[in-house]
């Protein structure tokens, strides 16, 4: 009975922590995974991924992955792209996939300023392992044994799919930019029962970034000092990201700060990981790697460890006003 009450506690811990999205450290190497006003932002055609192992050294391990292709079309001042989402924990053998095209359209507002509009829509796919579950109706009292199967709609219904939209917006000149986005407008359906109605809650954030050039001081003409930081909101949690990191010809390195204004616990810190990162660019290539180091005192948990790499296909082309960093 008390393995039964532990299971259902946290099968209900779940649903609460999975019903947040995906959270990348490296948000400035793939903007577009929280704003779709980032679609083919170097006006040219790329592709990525970004791999996150979140606490591989826990029971509760989470493995998280974002691939994406985009794609300019000069002649209509328009960027197209195609993204994968996928998510897997552990310990219940959860799981998120989901499919996302996303459009964005460029307008210039001035000699140095250009507005970016963008929607990006798609469908997605939430599961459980529920065979590591024991529901009330396997539960023998009398004669203290699990039955093996279970006719409980919970146990029928393991999957849960559902069609989503967003919105996005970019502001950018060619050293800063701000932007926000705002995802699952609709509120689409992510319960596991068939009359259930359990909404996802919207996705809002707010970022921006300024870098500057350090031509005229004591490092080479193609250094810079790029300094960004990105808000995010869901239901009552929220997320604040800073951090500053200097960009050379060939390699860049820095550090982010990540913060939870909100406090729903009191006893919850305000700073819950401090997370450097390096990497290395060359023409076509970027390579990323960051390490989030946890300040809130969970334990050994291995951190959490994320990968990026990303390639450009006319990487020498120059956009218009747009940050040369990315």
């Amino acid at each position: 009975m008390k393995n039964t009450i532990t299971s259902i506690l946290f099968l209900l811990f779940c649903a609460i922590a999975h019903a947040q999205d995906p959270i990348f450290t490296q948000y400035f190497m793939v903007p577009q995974t929280i704003n779709p006003a980032f679609t083919a932002f170097m006006e040219n055609t790329s592709v990525g991924v970004i791999h996150r192992s979140q606490w591989p050294d826990a029971k509760l391990k989470i493995s998280s992955d974002y691939a994406f292709l985009n794609t300019w079309a000069e002649s209509i001042n328009s960027g197209f792209g195609v993204s994968v989402l996928s998510q897997r924990e552990s310990f219940t053998n959860y799981s998120l996939s989901q499919v996302n095209g996303s459009y964005t359209y460029r307008v210039q507002l001035s000699d140095y300023w250009y507005f970016h509009p963008a929607l990006e829509v798609g469908y997605g796919s939430k599961s459980y392992g529920f065979q590591n579950l024991v529901l009330e109706d396997q539960i023998n009292i009398g004669s203290g044994t699990i039955d093996p199967v279970s006719s409980d709609p919970l146990a029928l219904n393991n999957k849960a799919g559902y069609f989503d939209a967003g919105v996005g917006m970019m502001f950018n000149n060619e050293y800063a930019w701000i932007g926000a986005s705002l995802k699952h407008i609709t509120k689409p359906n992510i319960s596991f029962t068939q009359a259930g109605n359990l909404p996802l809650d919207m996705f809002f954030s707010v970022s921006g970034g300024y870098e500057f050039l350090f031509s005229n001081f004591y490092f080479t003409s193609d250094a810079k000092l790029l300094i960004t930081a990105n808000y995010m909101q869901q239901s009552k949690f929220n997320r604040l990201d800073a951090g500053a990191g200097f960009v050379f010809e060939r390699i860049f390195f820095g550090a982010n700060v990540a913060t939870n204004p909100a406090r729903n616990n009191s006893n919850a810190p305000l700073v819950t990981s401090i997370n450097p990162y390096l990497g290395i660019q060359y023409e076509h290539l970027k390579f990323g790697y960051s390490y989030d180091a946890l300040t809130n005192g969970m334990g050994r948990n291995g951190g959490v460890h994320e990968f990026s790499i990303l390639y450009q296909f006319d990487w020498e082309k120059k956009c218009q006003g747009c940050p040369e960093y990315f």
